[in-house]
Order: structure tokens, then sequence, then C-alpha cells
């Protein structure tokens, strides 16, 4: 617990002096993507994987600190929130694009399978949650929220630049799984809210007076 408040105590610093600097949350969003983009393709795509690794893990503060960023400035904006969805997914497509295509032209089909179900699974996740809330449920539960996701690709791109390209696959299959997993839920969760609301529906009418 000490920790965890050390560690948004350290983000919020970070977040005020950015903003004093005069560094916007949406422009962090923007330099976050851009890492990731650049760390994904310019390097998982190419197989340097512990570079891609430090260069996605650096973005994915940015990530973190947009939000702050945004909170601590007004509580954001509208279309703030839009880019940082949108920033996410792009970024979600890129690792795990960049790291299908170099399973893939190292002649491990099996597990470039694995990333690909991996980055379908990344947009369902997403899709159902946001589909959820637009329809005036709540969507966010399950365990594979995206930076869950990022933490099992880190740690199956390090054991693949170990060479250890076997537990890598099962790393990925596994995150597809929870994945899939996780869009159930979300699924599930939103079909008990919807019943919910049907049914406080269907009592306010019968209640209401004729």
């Amino acid at each position: 617990m000490r920790a965890a408040g050390t560690i948004t105590r350290a983000r919020s610093a970070t977040a005020r002096l950015l903003l004093r600097a005069g560094v916007s949350a949406d422009a962090m969003t923007v330099l976050g993507l851009l890492g990731t983009v650049i760390g994904a393709v310019g390097f998982a795509a190419r197989g340097h994987l512990l570079i891609a690794t430090a260069i996605v893990a650096v973005s994915a503060l940015c990530d973190a600190l947009d939000g702050m960023m945004a909170r601590l400035s007004g509580g954001g904006t509208r279309f703030g929130a839009l880019l940082d969805s949108a920033a996410d997914r792009i970024g979600d497509g890129a690792v795990f694009a960049s790291l299908a295509f170099w399973l893939a032209d190292s002649g491990r089909p099996r597990a470039a399978a694995a990333a690909l179900c991996c980055l379908i699974g990344a947009y369902l996740v997403s899709y159902v949650r946001a589909r959820a809330e637009g329809l005036g449920v709540s969507g966010e539960v399950g365990f594979a929220h995206r930076y869950v996701r990022l933490k099992f690709v880190g740690v199956g791109v390090l054991l693949g630049a170990l060479g250890l390209v076997g537990a890598f696959e099962v790393t990925l299959w596994a995150l597809a799984v929870l994945s899939a997993i996780t869009a159930g839920q979300r699924l599930v969760h939103a079909r008990r809210q919807f019943r919910a609301a049907d049914g406080l529906l269907g009592t306010e009418v019968l209640d209401s007076p004729s």
C-alpha cells in the first residue's frame, strides 16, 4: 500500500510539473502513442525485442500520466477521452501486429497466430466495454484490462528475447484466452445490468397511476 501511494504521489508530482511546463494531456497521449508505434513497428517487428520492450514501457508511462494530467487540469475534455481511447487501440494494434509479423517471418506460425488472437481479444475487450457504456451501463470488469495485457506481453517478449520462444508462445495463448474470458465477463456484466434496468422499468410501469 505504501509503495502504491508513493507511485501515485510521484505520478501526480510529475503530471503537475509537465502541466506547468506547458505540456497538455493530449500532447502526452500523442507522445505515448508515437513511442509505442516506434518501439513496436521499428524494433519488435525486426526482432529487437529488448529495445522494443524498453521503448514501449516508457511510452506506457506517458499513457499513465495523461489521465492524471487531465484530472489535474480540470477533468479533461471529451475529445481528450476519445483521443486516449483511439491511441490505446492503435498502440495495441501496433504491438500485436508487429509481434505477429516477426514471429511469422521467423517461421513460428503458431506463435504468430497467438499474437493475432491477442490482437482480436484486445479489440473485443475494449469494444464490449465501450459499447456497454455507450448504452448506459458499466463495462469495466474482468482481469485482462489493457495494463495487464501489456504486462503479459512484456513478460512474453522478455522470454522471447532470452530465446525461450516456446514460453513466449504459451504466454501469448494464455493472454488470448484471458482476453476472451474478459470479453465474456463484460458481456455477462452488461446483460445483468440491462435485465435489472428492464425490471425496474417494468416495476415503474406497473406502479404508475392510470
